[in-house]
């Protein structure tokens, strides 16, 4: 397990709760879900974590973005998604 998606699934569990989503953490990475749907995943790469969303693949850079930056950018895209849908 990656300690890092242990601690970004921390960090945004409870407020995906609020959108009726849940994050699974898994050993190939962190799921978010809808009931059975895969909204979002993220996977721990070494020295960097990428997050697939809506078909997009986007890569962060470990060194530069903790864990609470990345929650902070996950939470904010799917809120903004959220309200849109």
């Amino acid at each position: 397990m990656s300690e890092y998606l242990e601690q970004l699934r921390d960090l945004i569990k409870d407020e995906l709760l609020k959108y009726g989503l849940t994050p699974n953490l898994t050993k190939e990475g962190l799921n978010i879900m809808r009931s059975k749907d895969i909204v979002m995943t993220i996977r721990d790469l070494k020295d960097y974590v990428e997050l697939s969303y809506r078909g997009k693949k986007y890569t962060y850079d470990k060194w530069y973005t903790k864990p609470q930056h990345l929650a902070s950018t996950i939470l904010n895209t799917l809120k903004v998604q959220e309200k849109a849908g």
